[in-house]
């Protein structure tokens, strides 16, 4: 199937820098946390907003406002205007903002595609549909033998008399999940307000000395990028083969307060039935991605099914990959508004038979849980080996990841014209990854995204209608 066009004129390309002088030129080191980001796809971030006003009340009222605010965000939020800079061996890589130079590109542009319908993700759109509101970033140049790139781009779409979708691409190296939705809520809090930047005053903390490394896990990662970059070329933010994905569709599925407390419900009730588990809370995180996981594998097994391919290893391993923030659960914790990466990832296995059986919600729920639960007393246990860990679960192919969380609160992002009609992650197109955030519309609910083929996304959505009922 051919992938729809979505007509997108460029308006405006300028540069968004921190007002002059309000920031010194900085070097900002990457920790040990931040290392491993250097080999992963940027991130890929939509926000729809509903905008029922002609194009040029938004560029006489609504565009100066978001670019001043944008500014004296960035005085606090400078790693984002930086470069990331990749000297030769044995130097070190590290974010550089330099006063008067550092900058944000924003893209202002026009779209004549239907809002109204960009937004009914419920239903499957192609994939590919969404691209065009993603912002550019611009290559790495080479200045005195090292590799010197932007880290964020912006772009800011309109649609007339509809909408606008704010777009960002974000290189996961100077940012997390929770550092990026801290510079969203105060640059929207500094735009609401009229550009007063104490209407938000949770500051952000830059204290890379805040995190210890006694042992030197930052030298296993920096020896493998010293490597990589000695024999590759830039490649991480490569866009996909349209033509490679056309079959396939995104959707977003929604989980009601009510489905998620009978889900958590049933799950609690049904682990207490096995005298071998040991009793956890069974979060809404838990419970949705374990449905999810299940219900993406055996869309997945039929399909496969249909392909005639060979019968799989009953016993193989299968995987649910997600992050932990440790921000809180270092020896020595960093405050929550700390900015920069302090993730975790963890790893929770099932048997293929398992997961695929008449308990797999359950198994997989005891699986994640077991996971949540490690982390309280081992989260950096191995921590320098967990990335090759993943790189060897991600090869086989048998695994679903997530990305986001229902505990930033991404639908809360007001500039002024109300909270998001829609919030998107497009990265999750290029991996076996759900897109998780909290439902827009009612507290302890949960919005979870996915991209399948067609066949398995009917196959996905019957599946998901069945567990649900199960759990009434």
């Amino acid at each position: 199937m051919a992938l729809p066009k979505r007509e997108v004129k460029v308006i405006e390309q300028c540069k968004v820098s921190p007002p002059t002088g309000s920031v010194p030129s900085t070097s900002l080191p990457l920790t040990y946390f931040d290392l491993p980001w250097l080999f992963v796809g940027h991130m890929k971030s939509l926000f729809f907003y509903e905008f029922p006003h002609p194009i040029h009340h938004f560029f006489e009222t609504i565009l100066p406002t978001l670019k001043h605010s944008l500014s004296l965000t960035l005085q606090h939020f400078f790693p984002l205007a930086a470069n990331l800079v990749s000297p030769p061996p044995p130097a070190k890589p590290h974010m550089l903002f330099t006063d008067g130079d550092s900058s944000v590109s924003l893209t202002v542009a026009e779209s004549s595609a239907d809002f109204n319908l960009l937004l009914a993700n419920q239903y499957p759109q192609p994939v590919g549909t969404l691209h065009p509101f993603v912002p550019k970033l611009a290559p790495p140049s080479v200045e005195a033998g090292s590799r010197v790139g932007p880290v964020m781009a912006l772009q800011i779409t309109v649609f007339p008399n509809s909408g606008i979708c704010i777009g960002f691409r974000v290189c996961h190296v100077a940012s997390d999940g929770r550092s990026f939705e801290h510079f969203m809520k105060f640059w929207a809090s500094v735009s609401k307000s009229g550009g007063d930047i104490h209407a938000n005053p949770r500051l952000p903390s830059h204290d890379r000395a805040a995190i210890k490394d006694p042992d030197g896990v930052d030298l296993t990662f920096l020896k493998s990028w010293w490597s990589c970059a000695s024999t590759s070329e830039d490649h991480v933010d490569a866009e996909p083969v349209l033509d490679c994905l056309a079959d396939k569709v995104r959707a977003t599925f929604v989980l009601s307060q009510v489905q998620m407390d009978r889900l958590k419900r049933w799950v609690t009730n049904n682990l207490a039935k096995d005298e071998k588990s040991t009793p956890f809370h069974v979060s809404s995180f838990v419970a949705s991605c374990a449905l999810l996981w299940v219900c993406l594998a055996k869309s997945k097994e039929i399909g496969e099914r249909n392909d005639s391919r060979v019968d799989e290893d009953d016993d193989e391993p299968h995987h649910f990959i997600f992050v932990a923030d440790c921000r809180s659960r270092l020896v020595f914790p960093l405050p929550m508004t700390y900015f920069g990466n302090c993730l975790t990832v963890c790893f929770a296995p099932v048997k293929r038979k398992v997961l695929l059986g008449d308990n797999g919600v359950v198994a997989a729920a005891k699986a994640i849980g077991r996971e949540v639960g490690r982390l309280e007393g081992e989260a950096l246990k191995e921590f320098e080996k967990l990335f090759e860990k993943h790189d060897e679960i991600t090869k086989q192919g048998k695994y679903v990841s997530v990305s986001g969380s229902t505990k930033l609160g991404f639908y809360e992002v007001d500039f002024g014209w109300g909270k998001p009609k829609n919030v998107e992650f497009v990265h999750i197109e290029e991996s076996n990854a759900i897109g998780l955030v909290e439902s827009r519309d009612e507290k302890g609910g949960v919005e979870l995204s996915v991209t399948l083929s067609r066949d398995q996304m009917s196959c996905f959505s019957a599946l998901l209608k069945e567990k649900l009922a199960e759990s009434i």
